[in-house]
């Protein structure tokens, strides 16, 4: 089946709800392709590497977390920008990305996606005062060790997380963020819980975990948001009996 592309937005967009979340880049059609979409390619970035695949495999769309014209960047088209909007133009694919709203969405989003893998329960916003809490917070069904819940987030996600704090402590309460979002371990402080999940690690947050007690875990910026686009691109795949493939390309990041 196929569905034409500005009807497809449409829904995007009421669905995610991304015309009522401020966020760092434009959400929704970011490069116009062909108008009508039947077969989405789904990744985590939009890279060369990705797009390459798509023209590969003559697909009609690409759905990504993290696409182009970010806030503050250089807003020439050069250099690698210049090489992926000709390629896409050039063979008449859309991109697609959702920023923050992909995070938070309750039933696709990259945040409860990934509470779902280590079975959260009680979820909640990580920000309670936030009209729009970015991170989420919920409860491990029983108590687990910090290295223990090291070993199941490595496990879950295909790649070692990195953890900051006593090994041997009980956990069960649990705040994450997916991504790049190491600095809402100081919403997790506030809160009182046991631990936070993000995807990056900075100097900062070894500090704010070792001096609070509150044990962080770095699961990778790329591993942590693949659920998403996953969960969306799926969504889309039974809702409108579109075609869709998602692709990972780095393991390790």
């Amino acid at each position: 089946m196929s569905i034409n592309l500005h009807t497809l937005i449409s829904y995007l967009d009421e669905y995610l709800k991304a015309q009522s979340i401020q966020d760092y880049c434009p959400n929704g059609l970011q490069i116009e392709g062909k108008h009508v979409v039947g077969k989405v390619l789904g990744g985590v970035t939009a890279t060369q590497e990705l797009i390459d695949f798509a023209i590969s495999q003559k697909v009609d769309a690409i759905l990504v977390h993290h696409g182009f014209f970010w806030k503050g960047e250089d807003q020439r088209i050069t250099g690698i920008k210049k090489k992926r909007i000709q390629a896409l133009l050039k063979h008449d694919i859309s991109l697609i990305a959702y920023h923050l709203p992909l995070d938070i969405h309750p039933v696709v989003g990259n945040n409860i996606q990934l509470a779902k893998l280590l079975n959260l329960k009680n979820i909640g916003p990580l920000d309670p005062l936030a009209k729009n809490s970015i991170g989420i917070a919920g409860e491990l069904d029983e108590q687990l060790t910090a290295d223990t819940l090291q070993q199941i987030v490595s496990s879950s996600l295909g790649r070692d997380c990195f953890q900051v704090g006593n090994g041997s402590k009980l956990l069960k309460t649990i705040g994450l963020c997916t991504g790049g979002a190491q600095n809402m371990i100081n919403q997790a402080v506030n809160l009182g819980l046991d631990a936070f999940i993000s995807g990056e690690i900075s100097e900062p947050t070894v500090h704010i975990a070792n001096e609070t007690g509150v044990n962080y875990f770095s699961a990778g910026h790329h591993a942590t948001e693949r659920g998403g686009v996953i969960a969306l691109g799926n969504h889309l795949a039974d809702k409108f009996e579109l075609e869709f493939e998602f692709i990972d390309l780095f393991h390790t990041v």
